[in-house]
């Protein structure tokens, strides 16, 4: 082989590594151009000439402090949006006097399986009243409670879900119970909800920090994939060699630093909403000891 044989073969090795590098440059901008956020701040330049907020109360012909208050909306789920067009204002009720007399006492800590008659969830207001039901009678050595008997409470506090992951919240008192016609006073409080054991009748949801926090780190997990198939795809060529390790460097530390800032951002979301539907199953249990006359 002569030397110009040699330096044209040079030259094509040469000008195909470039065209390598190319295809490889534009394979790492595609893949981060993917997770980029797009953020559209422009603004119509001649709107914002003349805009005049001033305006907007000098035209109405209406002084500032006597417009009226705007509504207040609420940052809602669609798939969470109660139907409640105009909700209902809702008076607390009192707390009921537990009668201390009677012909048939019930002790306290006496526990009862019913279920809800209607749905409860942490969008109702604090004071809105909730019924539950005996499925079946309720047999005790010196009475009987029958089925269908109907125990009337109260939501004494709720909210919807907050942030740092913390789900809703429903707290719910057993304010009476109706025994063959007659409206017994009692103190009870729901020891279970829809299956499951409730502390210091606290219906709560469900807190999703972890949850969260993991599908936040999606996208890191998915492009360091992605990286680790186009080095393995690099380093099977004996060309491309040299270049394999930089798009695993690349994968490894997005992978990293979405790991790192993971919990951070899960920390500013929102936990679940309690949502139990009408006749699931509940228990609750007397606070004081009732009595049937």
């Amino acid at each position: 082989m002569t030397e110009r044989d040699k330096r044209d073969a040079f030259r094509l090795i040469v000008e195909k590594m470039k065209k390598i590098i190319y295809v490889l440059i534009l394979l790492i901008f595609l893949s981060n151009k993917t997770h980029a956020l797009d953020l559209d701040m422009t603004v119509d330049d001649e709107i914002r000439k003349n805009y005049n907020p001033s305006k907007l109360i000098n035209d109405t012909g209406v002084k500032e402090e006597t417009l009226p208050e705007l509504p207040v909306i609420l940052d809602m789920e669609d798939d969470n949006i109660p139907n409640t067009s105009s909700p209902p204002v809702v008076t607390p009720q009192p707390p009921v006097k537990v009668i201390s007399s009677g012909n048939i006492k019930i002790r306290k800590g006496t526990s009862f399986n019913v279920v809800n008659s209607a749905k409860i969830s942490d969008w109702q207001r604090k004071g809105t009243t909730v019924k539950f039901t005996t499925k079946t009678a309720i047999v005790k050595k010196k009475y009987t409670i029958p089925a269908s008997t109907v125990f009337t409470g109260e939501i004494i506090e709720s909210h919807q879900p907050q942030i740092t992951c913390n789900g809703g919240l429903v707290v719910i008192r057993i304010r009476s119970m109706l025994y063959k016609g007659q409206t017994v006073p009692i103190n009870a409080y729901v020891t279970r909800a829809d299956d499951k054991m409730i502390f210091l009748n606290n219906i709560k949801g469900d807190r999703t920090y972890l949850k969260t926090m993991w599908k936040k780190g999606n996208w890191g997990r998915t492009l360091f994939g992605r990286m680790l198939n186009l080095t393995v795809s690099l380093g099977g060529d004996g060309a491309t060699l040299l270049l394999s390790p930089f798009p695993f460097a690349y994968g490894t530390i997005c992978l990293g630093v979405n790991t790192l800032v993971s919990p951070i951002t899960a920390f500013f979301s929102k936990g679940g909403h309690v949502s139990i539907p009408a006749g699931s199953e509940f228990r609750i249990k007397l606070l004081d000891d009732a009595y049937i006359n």
